[in-house]
């Protein structure tokens, strides 16, 4: 009999609580600062980085090899027989080979390393849903080969309130950054089909900005019912502003704030303010319905 265990990281921004609740194993990333080391999410929150990001931008980094060791030994004694890691973006972070490797001393547990080319709370979503697969008794077969189809309902995308930390983290060149932040430009920006950051388009001003994410949402929508979670970097206000206009849109069948994890808010910095979308299975098999009529 199969004993399913899933693994993700801390980039994929899912509650503690939540963590504990459905019994998800958690590799932290590690937010590296000149005083030390910590770990994302249980040595130190995303509140306290945001809030201190004015005295140093700390740098973050995959898992460290030793923890990821210590949970496959865990799961091992616990008697588990499969694994199922679904991790942030290869294009963005090491995790996922990493994992891959430190699997390879792990014979006795049939693994899958799954990238979902995304980060944040769309990873998350991913997360969730193959954890609904494990509790509906889903053999390691079928969630593994259930994990791209998931994927295809889920997207993100986030604007910034200043490019500074982009330019700083080096996700955009000084000249870009400069120009931008002359003309009040705010890109949109997702990860591409390679698991990389790309901007979508741009918007003169926060307003517009926002405007054009509601445009995006709004596109998801017309696809059918979606659940929409308001992902905010020290803007909670502003966010949960922002929610409650989302929330009166046609097809958003459930809408939540949660705050963004590191991996993305420490090159992001504060105001970044984001949107994570999942069509839900039942409006997917209406279009699929539709389009075959």
């Amino acid at each position: 009999m199969q004993k399913i265990a899933i693994i993700t990281d801390s980039a994929s921004d899912i509650p503690l609580e939540v963590i504990k609740e459905k019994n998800i194993n958690l590799l932290p990333l590690r937010i590296i600062y000149s005083h030390g080391d910590y770990q994302d999410k249980l040595d130190i929150t995303p509140e306290e980085i945001y809030l201190n990001l004015d005295k140093e931008i700390p740098k973050t980094s995959l898992p460290s090899a030793q923890t990821m060791e210590d949970i496959l030994n865990k799961l091992e004694s616990e008697g588990y027989t499969h694994v199922i890691a679904i991790c942030l973006s290869a294009g963005l972070s090491g995790t996922c080979n990493s994992l891959r490797l430190v699997l390879e001393d792990h014979p006795k547990l049939t693994s899958y390393v799954y990238d979902t080319k995304i980060l944040a709370y769309p990873e998350g979503e991913v997360v969730l849903e193959a954890v609904k697969l494990v509790e509906a008794g889903k053999s390691f077969e079928e969630i593994v080969e259930a994990l791209p189809k998931i994927r295809e309902r889920i997207t993100g995308f986030y604007t910034v309130n200043t490019l500074e930390y982009l330019q700083k983290g080096g996700r955009i060149g000084k000249v870009a950054g400069t120009i931008g932040e002359l003309l009040n430009l705010k890109p949109i920006i997702t990860t591409d089909d390679t698991g990389v950051y790309y901007t979508i388009c741009k918007a003169r001003g926060r307003k517009q900005a926002l405007s054009k994410m509601t445009e995006l949402l709004k596109e998801k929508l017309a696809l059918g019912k979606c659940e929409v979670t308001v992902l905010e970097c020290a803007c909670k206000e502003e966010a949960t502003k922002y929610m409650e206009q989302l929330a009166k849109l046609p097809n958003v069948e459930s809408i939540k704030l949660n705050v963004l994890s590191p991996a993305l808010g420490v090159h992001g910095g504060p105001g970044l303010l984001g949107l994570s979308v999942k069509l839900v299975e039942e409006a997917l098999w209406m279009n699929l319905k539709i389009s075959m009529i």
